[in-house]
């Protein structure tokens, strides 16, 4: 835990925030209401002896108590009726909140979570283009779009910093969703070998990818249209830092999502970032007995 050490003049009760990045993550799910109902999902959990709580913030999103078994291995998770997903990995569909019928951008989709959330926010209507670079990684995100019954979105395979599809040129999508690639260190409670590569000058490589990712979706976003930008890392590097460098074509605004948090930051160490970085938030895993997770959410200027 030594490299998180760096985190301790900004995070509030920091011996909590340690001992709660060591133990284990609870297990949650989120219904898929392409399928079916919040109510007949925990019915069929219960009826297998899954014991089942619902989230105070948001009833779609259940942690399970299994002695035994794995939720992958219920036939309710067979059938798409829910998505295994990590609590505070749903916050950023939630933000965006895309409309039925709009065009939306998923640019860095595998395999798939918040893609089929996205869907199922939409209604499954509309144009849901779920990219990634990773070729290797589109076979789990169409079999994950297959089995929660997701038909509007369509899957490409390019680098995200320079998204071209003839479609979609300038100001082409209603809104997106960029969950960057990043160090990773909010996942330390389920991937114990994340902060393994983590530290100052990892977050410092990653935020260069991260802020061409960023002024790509923005360029392909229309004027009034929505960017959230998310990290699943406490680095102010790949956060602030990022979401600061394009302020002069966006504004961040404010959300309420119904989770502890602290709001972002507008200064680290030598960096001074804008004051409206505040509207930013940040998740650590002793607020919620969940990850560590970092969402802006962003409207671009006309």
């Amino acid at each position: 835990m030594d490299v998180l050490e760096r985190y301790e003049p900004i995070v509030d009760d920091f011996d909590a925030f340690l001992e709660a990045c060591e133990r284990p993550l609870p297990t949650t799910v989120r219904v898929n209401r392409l399928k079916t109902t919040v109510e007949r999902t925990v019915e069929a959990l219960e009826s297998l002896g899954v014991g089942v709580e619902r989230r105070s913030w948001n009833d779609r999103l259940l942690e399970l108590d299994l002695e035994t078994d794995k939720p992958g291995n219920t036939w309710p998770y067979f059938h798409g009726w829910f998505h295994v997903q990590e609590e505070v990995s749903a916050i950023p569909a939630f933000v965006l909140d895309p409309e039925p019928g709009q065009t939306v951008f998923d640019a860095c989709a595998a395999p798939g979570s918040k893609t089929t959330q996205l869907a199922d926010l939409m209604d499954d209507r509309g144009l849901l283009v779920a990219n990634d670079a990773n070729l290797g990684r589109l076979s789990a995100l169409r079999g994950n779009a297959d089995r929660l019954g997701v038909t509007c979105a369509a899957v490409t395979n390019q680098d995200a910093r320079q998204f071209e599809f003839e479609r979609f040129g300038r100001d082409a999508f209603d809104a997106a969703l960029l969950d960057v690639p990043c160090s990773g260190e909010g996942t330390v409670r389920k991937n114990p070998d994340a902060l393994q590569e983590a530290g100052r000058e990892t977050s410092e490589s990653m935020a260069g990818l991260q802020r061409h990712i960023l002024r790509r979706a923005v360029n392909l976003t229309k004027p009034g249209g929505t960017v959230v930008y998310s990290t699943c890392t406490f680095a102010p590097e790949e956060n602030e830092g990022v979401v600061d460098a394009v302020l002069d074509d966006c504004r961040l605004v404010d959300y309420d999502i119904g989770l502890d948090h602290d709001d972002g930051l507008t200064e680290w160490n030598d960096a001074e970032y804008d004051e409206s970085m505040t509207k930013a938030k940040r998740f650590y895993p002793h607020q919620n007995d969940a990850g560590g997770f970092f969402t802006a959410k962003l409207e671009v200027r006309a």
